[in-house]
């Protein structure tokens, strides 16, 4: 009997990608043959390189298209794929972290097929109306606020409200959430509230046990996610880093992401430039002389190097959906600094308890100058990291997906 675990990209190293890994490891246990589907060609051979996850011996089923633009509108594709897997192999359960397709589900009732949604962020919010309003949300509203991605956007809503189920609390046997802030957003549009099952942090990323001390870092603050305005470098560069180097002088600054599509590699030529001519020190070299470093694609081994020399993990998103990233940081002993909302402040930090958190500029500048220069801080928060992220493990989630399963089964 197969599991169909169904993902719109399964080409790249993020937080969608790790949930879709664990879940086929838990289908593995359950006694399922997992079956990765996708609309685009699926290619999981550096899984064990982006996160020590091997998904090489699963099957997979794609549609074949290459992602070079469009990105978002491979999510309305998910349904043929998913149903061509439906009527090729024998399959008892699909996952999908997306919403479901109204064919998908009417073929499972059918057939007696169990269905799991996991809702990263409720889009049809935008739609149907809930207590987040687009304009209000500078996570979509940063990215597609203008022209011509304002239209891109109102497009892909309007086709998935024509496409998908009319509520996953009547048409999907488990409705899953990545954190507390979106389960409620959720509840404000269908009325229930998801259960809660935060992403793992990857094997390979590993629990520091015995953290470097402070003396021994040097004043380094990193950032890692995907090149998207959303991610909001450019503010890093322009506002936040020329203050800081006012408090503290040798700061320097590392960015890691993914550049993998057109726009990506947009925001980081943006990046770059906004750098440059804020007179800033900019090199692509991890070990070079510069003041900010801004590395694509970079490997696990380089990031780890630099955040076991590194103080501290700033995160500058606003209104993130979960923050990997933030969790990946805190893995490795960092103390981490985010904005207050979205799910890195409901979940990771837990208001404060975890992290320090800021809605300013200013206040941003005085979390992370703090960090950088008191040690009992330092210390204190580097704990606390350590403290949350073991409740983020792999194995924990792993654990924690496959009793919910258990019970629709």
């Amino acid at each position: 009997m197969n599991a169909v675990v169904a993902h719109h990209y399964w080409n790249r190293a993020g937080g969608g990608e790790i949930v879709c890994a664990g879940i086929a490891n838990v289908f593995d246990s359950l006694g399922f043959t997992p079956l990765l589907v996708s609309p685009t060609r699926i290619d999981v051979s550096r899984y064990p390189e982006w996160f020590g996850v091997d998904l090489s011996a699963y099957p997979t089923l794609d549609l074949g298209f290459e992602l070079r633009a469009f990105g978002m509108y491979t999510r309305l594709l998910e349904g043929f794929a998913i149903n061509k897997a439906l009527k090729r192999f024998d399959v008892g359960i699909v996952f999908k972290d997306n919403p479901m397709p109204r064919g998908t589900v009417k073929v499972a009732k059918r057939h007696g097929i169990k269905l799991v949604e996991y809702i990263h962020f409720p889009a049809e919010v935008f739609v149907k109306g809930g207590w987040v309003q687009f304009a209000d949300d500078p996570y979509h509203a940063q990215r597609y606020g203008k022209f011509p991605m304002n239209i891109y956007f109102r497009v892909y809503l309007a086709l998935l409200s024509r496409i998908v189920r009319s509520n996953p609390f009547t048409d999907v046997d488990l409705v899953l959430s990545n954190s507390e802030w979106s389960a409620n957003i959720v509840k404000s549009v269908y009325g229930e509230k998801p259960v809660v099952l935060n992403p793992p942090i990857p094997p390979n990323v590993g629990i520091v046990e015995h953290a470097k001390p402070f003396d021994d870092r040097e004043n380094i603050v990193v950032m890692v996610g995907r090149f998207g305005v959303e991610k909001r470098y450019h503010w890093v560069v322009q506002e936040v880093l020329p203050r800081l180097e006012k408090l503290v002088s040798d700061v320097r600054l590392y960015v890691f992401g993914s550049s993998k599509t057109k726009s990506s590699r947009g925001y980081y030529r943006r990046v770059m430039s906004l750098a440059l001519e804020t007179g800033l020190r900019v090199s692509t070299d991890i070990d070079a002389n510069a003041e900010v470093y801004l590395v694509e694609n970079a490997p696990r081994s380089a990031i780890n190097s630099v955040m076991n020399r590194a103080k501290l993990f700033l995160h500058a998103a606003i209104n993130e959906h979960w923050g990997v990233a933030v969790t990946e940081a805190m893995a490795r002993s960092l103390p981490v600094v985010v904005h207050k909302s979205g799910g890195p402040w409901s979940d990771i930090v837990v208001g404060s308890l975890h992290g320090l958190g800021y809605t300013t500029t200013e206040e941003a500048v005085e979390m992370v100058s703090k960090l950088l220069t008191d040690s009992s801080t330092w210390s204190y928060y580097s704990r606390k990291s350590l403290e949350r992220v073991r409740e983020l493990t792999f194995n924990r989630f792993i654990e924690k997906a496959t009793q919910l399963i258990k019970r629709i089964l």
